[in-house]
């Protein structure tokens, strides 16, 4: 197998995803606290603080990634149990920083990103998507 220095390796599609994502939502008002952070219940893609809301609204953001939508959006992905596991994920965090009353809401970032691609060929952005 050939190794390749690292400043020439691709990023995975999914953290190329999240890294996407995290920049569109800065430029949307978003402050991001946490990449990939994780705890007992489940990983989150992004934790943000969505700053163009009055009580600064704390927002958990799944993203998904996908080289075409042959297999449907990749909206599609977070099925109902994905929700839930986030949910509960997501009232672990809560509790952990004494957060329980601070308003929150569940986006989910949607990317489509053929292969050979410097930018992806279709975002959607679903706020308060569940």
């Amino acid at each position: 197998m050939v190794r390749l220095p690292l400043r020439y390796r691709p990023q995975p599609l999914g953290k190329r995803g999240e890294r996407y994502a995290a920049r569109l939502l800065r430029r949307k008002g978003h402050r991001v606290l946490f990449l990939g952070k994780r705890n007992r219940f489940g990983e989150f893609d992004l934790i943000t603080i969505d700053e163009r809301t009055a009580e600064r609204r704390l927002v958990f953001v799944e993203v998904k990634t996908r080289r075409n939508e042959r297999a449907g959006s990749p909206a599609e992905a977070v099925t109902p149990e994905k929700q839930r596991r986030l949910s509960r994920a997501a009232a672990a965090f809560l509790r952990t920083h004494d957060l329980e009353d601070h308003p929150v809401r569940f986006d989910v970032v949607a990317i489509v990103w053929p292969i050979n691609r410097r930018r992806p060929s279709k975002v959607v952005h679903i706020e308060a998507a569940f």
